[in-house]
């Protein structure tokens, strides 16, 4: 007997699409406020260092890290199976995202 796997149509990948962009502006905005004593807003101060700005970078990395892993991990375990495909797209899509939403962070 072949092995016959249904696979998603372009609906369920425009509904995934939509959730992405709704995880992403919502992990964005709890990461910015979870962040916001982080930093300095004006670096063009004398004598002034990057490191500041650096544990505020390498925070927001990490905490979008853990909440994509965890995102990840409830998705692979509650999706029906022919929707689990997508989620290591999204995943890897959210992983460059990651590095992305730093230029806004620091506007």
């Amino acid at each position: 007997m072949a092995d016959v796997t249904e696979k998603s149509g372009p609906l369920a990948l425009l509904v995934g699409f939509v959730l992405f962009v709704v995880f992403e502006t919502a992990a964005y905005y709890l990461l910015r406020w979870a962040t916001s004593p982080l930093g300095m807003s004006n670096q063009l101060q004398p004598e002034n260092t990057i490191v500041p700005n650096w544990v505020k970078t390498v925070v927001f990395l990490l905490l979008h890290l853990a909440l994509v892993v965890v995102a990840v991990l409830t998705l692979s375990n509650q999706l029906p199976r022919r929707y689990r495909g997508q989620v290591m797209g999204w995943f890897y899509l959210s992983l460059v995202m990651g590095f992305l939403l730093l230029i806004p962070l620091f506007d």
